[in-house]
C-alpha cells in the first residue's frame, strides 16, 4: 500500500522485504536518538532483525491487525510509522512513530500522521485514533498537539525501557472532531 502527501515529496510505503536493510541502517544511524523511547532498539542487532519484523509486519498486515509504512522523504528513507493496533470491534487505532535524527523538524511526521488518521477515518470508518508517547518524549508529543488530538491521560510505568518503567501521555481524536477541524 502506497499513500502520498501533497506536500516535500513524502510517500507512505509498507514495508518490503528488499527494505531490511535500508531500514537497518536508519535504526543504526539512529540509535542513540530513539532509543530513550523505543524498547526494541538494542533487540535490532542485525538488518536480519528488521527482516523478521518486516515479515511480522507483514502478517500483521494480511490479518489486519496491525500496518507499519517506510516514510520515504523522495528516496530516502527517513523513518518508520504505523497502526501498532487495528481494533476493529470498537473502530480504533492507535498511531506509533519514529523518524531519523536529520529528518526531524521538517514537518515530514505531522503530514505522514495526517494521512493514516484520514485512513483511518475515511476509508476504514474508524471512531478514535490515539497517540501514546513518552511523558518526557517533546518532539513525539508535539506531533499530536499540532495536529489538535486532545490529552486524555497519562498511564504510569506503561512502558519498561531498558532499566526503568516509563509513563505514557495519551491523545485521542475522535472521528467527528477531525472532520470538523478539516
Amino acid at each position: 500500500m502506497i499513500l502520498k502527501t501533497s506536500h516535500k515529496n513524502i510517500v507512505l510505503r509498507s514495508l518490503r522485504e528488499k527494505d531490511a536493510k535500508i531500514l537497518f541502517q536508519l535504526t543504526d544511524e539512529n540509535r542513540d536518538w530513539i532509543r530513550p523511547w523505543l524498547p526494541w532498539v538494542d533487540r535490532t542487532r542485525t538488518w536480519k532483525d528488521t527482516l523478521a519484523f518486516i515479515r511480522k509486519s507483514q502478517k500483521d498486515q494480511a490479518e489486519k491487525r496491525a500496518m507499519n509504512f517506510g516514510i520515504w522523504k523522495g528516496n530516502q528513507l527517513a523513518g518508520c510509522m504505523g497502526y501498532n493496533k487495528l481494533d476493529w470491534i470498537n473502530k480504533k487505532a492507535e498511531l506509533g512513530y519514529w523518524i531519523g535524527k536529520r529528518y526531524a523538524g521538517q514537518g515530514i511526521m505531522t503530514r505522514a500522521c495526517r494521512l493514516l488518521i484520514d485512513q483511518a477515518f475515511n476509508k476504514f470508518k474508524f471512531n478514535k485514533v490515539e497517540i501514546h508517547c513518552g511523558v518526557t518524549n517533546k518532539k513525539s508529543r508535539a506531533v499530536p498537539k499540532r495536529l489538535g488530538f486532545k490529552k486524555e491521560g497519562v498511564l504510569r510505568q506503561m512502558e519498561w525501557l531498558y532499566d526503568y518503567y516509563a509513563d505514557h501521555v495519551i491523545y485521542g481524536m475522535l472521528a467527528k472532531e477531525w472532520k470538523s477541524k478539516r
